[in-house]
């Protein structure tokens, strides 16, 4: 029978001596009995798992919205990958994958509707009002708005795995670090692996959801490096596939060299540093886990291609800019008429302030949800 002891001496036996333990945890901000039977950081991921802000990630847009398609990536279903992908390197490097899929499970746990085109929207609104952040917005979720148990607010998640939602950074995710969660530290490797993964899972899957809904296609992806690269590979094993086999296996193909190349790099990063503990990667003043300098310009040069070609084809910025439309309008109306949010938020007014209850309530919103909404306040034959 594995208890949750026999789960910390495998730990120790199994995991690199720089990776997280669960036995080492800094703890949970109100002291609770542990499970017998699940690590510190499985139990994080359960709860991550079980909560409401991580079920309405179903409904919320990663470019594409809701209603577009059943097909798109939605932000549960981008969750979801990333998840697969930092597991996956977790194992190869021998870090601990429980606390890696508690982060992973985590890490957009705090997006509003309409993807970035609702962070922007909320952040603008909320300029002089606190500001938005959908990371810091995602550990005000896991701390306080979550309410789930009578103890205490939120989920109690262990120590690391909050910083790891503060913490995360990838190109479009730079929060401020909160001083309670040692901002002038370097992250554990655990949330270093998330970062990446979420950025490989991000352009990858935005080339598979950008080819089938026709805004790029592969003649425009065939002067890309890494896009060449894969392709040829599949055309040697492959003689014949059909464009949508062939589209599935580039992919994975694109996925699996960058990850490769990510652990091979990050190997000589870690050796060429001599880290041997957590303390020597919370001291290193880079991140270790990063692809190599030539895989590092070929992803960048298909970011550009996706920021030029795919963020900014007109139907996206329709989308977004008719997102920022709704959720504008949805802001201002309950601000004039605050009786119009449901009661239990009423009731949170005298201790947040109308604006940040606000915000809090949009935020959470799913897209559906949002229009649902949108409906009810603006179309006169709606019902309420």
């Amino acid at each position: 029978m594995l208890t949750r002891k026999e789960i910390e001496k495998r730990e120790k036996g199994l995991l690199a001596p720089y990776a997280m333990r669960s036995m080492d945890t800094r703890g949970r901000k109100y002291p609770e009995k542990e499970p017998e039977y699940r690590s510190v950081y499985q139990r994080d991921r359960d709860r991550i798992i079980h909560s409401t802000a991580f079920r309405r990630l179903e409904y919320k847009t990663q470019v594409f919205v809701n209603h577009e398609g059943d097909y798109y990536r939605t932000r549960l279903t981008h969750t979801l990958e990333v998840s697969q992908i930092a597991r996956s390197i977790a194992r190869i490097m021998a870090l601990n994958e429980d606390m890696v899929e508690a982060i992973a499970l985590s890490h957009d746990i705090g997006h509003p509707p309409f993807g970035h085109a609702g962070e922007d929207t909320l952040s603008s609104l909320m300029k002089d009002r606190g500001g938005f952040d959908h990371n810091l917005h995602g550990l005000r979720v896991v701390d306080e708005l979550e309410q789930r148990y009578p103890d205490f607010p939120g989920l109690n998640l262990t120590w690391e795995v909050r910083e790891g939602i503060n913490k995360h950074t990838t190109m479009f995710d730079k929060a401020e670090r909160l001083v309670e969660l040692e901002p002038e530290t370097s992250p554990p490797l655990e949330t270093q692996v998330v970062d990446i993964a979420d950025e490989i899972a991000y352009d990858n899957h935005d080339i598979d959801d950008g080819i089938t809904s026709g805004l790029i296609n592969e003649d425009q992806l065939s002067g890309l490096g890494l896009w060449k690269a894969a392709a040829s590979d599949i055309k040697k094993r492959y003689s014949s596939l059909s464009d949508k086999i062939r589209k599935y296996q580039i992919v994975r193909s694109l996925i699996d060299r960058q990850i490769k190349d990510l652990v091979e790099a990050s190997g000589k990063n870690i050796s060429a540093a001599g880290i041997k503990s957590v303390a020597d990667v919370r001291k290193h003043p880079q991140k270790l886990f990063t692809s190599s300098s030539a895989m590092q310009e070929e992803r960048a040069e298909l970011r550009a291609f996706l920021m030029k070609n795919l963020y900014n084809h007109f139907r996206v910025i329709r989308m977004s800019d008719k997102a920022r439309r709704f959720l504008t309008k949805l802001f201002n109306v309950y601000n004039e008429k605050p009786e119009q949010l449901p009661p239990s938020d009423q009731e949170k007014i005298k201790k947040y302030g109308i604006h940040r209850v606000i915000c809090d309530y949009i935020a959470g919103m799913t897209d559906r949800y949002a229009l649902d909404e949108y409906k009810k306040l603006f179309e006169p034959y709606e019902r309420v």
